[in-house]
């Protein structure tokens, strides 16, 4: 399984690093360096991790199962990275910088630990597929005072992540950090796993069995730490292009009534050129649908908006969405009207039920009007057979 899994990690982990070298161009600061740090040694490690390169790197140094060692070193070096970049997205730098230093000296340590423990264990050869198992069983103290290391740390990270995303400036930064720290449970599940391989090794007993969990564990949470330190940057594309999609959901849902109050209401429509951006026609479009329902108004019954009003209240509507049936029954009623060359002897005030207090409101209320002129049977209803008592009006 890790011959798939992790090739798919270290593919990720170098378009992260591809991405954190272009954003270096233009800041070189302790966060940015210690990510770069980051994804590099997570390259490093699921590399490595590749059965094809652990074979060929340990066969170059001349050194059994060096790969291992040096997979599980990078994953202790990135740590440290990540430490460092949440410490000082926390505090100023002289602060960060003394809490990390006792962080610091310590994971050096457990490194220098883990080369004189691996360098005297005994082994039985290359284990590109199962070095862990195999290091349960002839490394045990390796693999314990990795495993502690790498537990402790990742407590660590998630906790600084969590503790940080509750106060972070930015909306990215703090999903970002959320996602850290949900990646906690994957790592501990994984590194239950390995204890479990230490322990059963005692009593010579091999950890296949839950050999798939711990990679996939592993593998989850590596791509999702990868995208939670990502989301940062990435993020306001994202939200670019998601406020694309929407602009563009909206522009197609404002077209039908668009087309039919300016087929007969011509008069707002101005011309665009060609290359006219996306949210300059939408912004036009609502423009254009309010001119063309106040010239449509001398033309709407005024009857209309008390029937439709009464027809939407037995429905359970209220709010906005009321306001939009009322509007859109108006409409249909005026351009029915209008077409027929029947001016009623009296029309509303005004043509507007709701008045929407800035632009995204505007927008969202237009949309649940043009929603309810296109498939509101109690707009249809109301404009073709209005009530009696006529609403509110002012003669013309």
């Amino acid at each position: 399984m890790n011959s798939v899994l992790y090739p798919l990690c270290a593919v990720v982990a170098g378009l992260a690093l591809l991405y954190k070298l272009r954003v270096l161009r233009t800041d070189r600061s302790v966060t940015q360096l210690a990510l770069l740090g980051n994804f590099f040694f997570l390259f490093v490690t699921y590399t490595v991790s590749t059965p094809a390169v652990w074979a060929a790197l340990s066969s170059a140094v001349g050194i059994v199962n060096f790969s291992g060692l040096l997979s599980q070193s990078c994953v202790v070096l990135l740590t440290a990275c990540q430490q460092v970049v949440l410490l000082h997205l926390t505090h100023e730098a002289p602060l960060a910088w003394r809490k990390a230093r006792p962080r610091l000296i310590g994971l050096g340590l457990v490194l220098v630990a883990m080369v004189a423990l691996f360098a005297a264990a005994t082994s039985r050869g290359e284990k590109p597929d199962d070095f862990a198992l195999d290091s349960a069983q002839y490394y045990p103290a390796y693999l314990t005072l990795y495993l502690l290391a790498y537990a402790a740390n990742q407590i660590d990270v998630g906790v600084l992540g969590w503790r940080y995303a509750r106060i972070a400036p930015h909306p990215w930064m703090r999903r970002g950090l959320y996602l850290i720290a949900a990646t906690l449970p994957f790592a501990l599940v994984y590194t239950g796993c390995r204890a479990a391989d230490i322990v059963a090794a005692q009593f010579g007993v091999g950890g296949q069995a839950w050999e798939p969990v711990a990679q996939v564990a592993v593998t989850i949470a590596t791509l999702s730490k990868t995208l939670g330190w990502i989301l940062p940057d990435w993020g306001r594309h994202l939200s670019a292009l998601w406020g694309r999609f929407t602009d563009y959901r909206a522009f197609r849902e404002l077209g039908p009534l668009h087309r039919e109050v300016t087929s007969q209401i011509p008069e707002p429509v101005l011309h665009l050129e060609p290359d006219t951006d996306l949210r300059t026609r939408l912004y036009r479009r609502l423009v254009e649908i309010r001119d063309a329902q106040w010239a449509l108004r001398v033309w709407t019954p005024a009857a209309v908006a008390g029937a439709a009003e009464e027809r939407a209240l037995a429905a359970g509507l209220a709010g906005t969405d009321l306001a939009a049936t009322v509007e859109a029954a108006q409409l249909r009623a005026a351009l029915e009207a209008r077409a027929a060359q029947r001016r009623p002897a009296v029309h509303p005030q005004t043509p507007r039920m709701a008045e929407p207090q800035d632009l995204a409101a505007e927008l969202a209320f237009q949309r649940k009007l043009a929603r309810a002129f296109t498939t509101s049977p109690i707009a249809r209803a109301a404009a073709a057979h209005p009530a009696a008592v006529p609403a509110p009006q002012e003669r013309p």
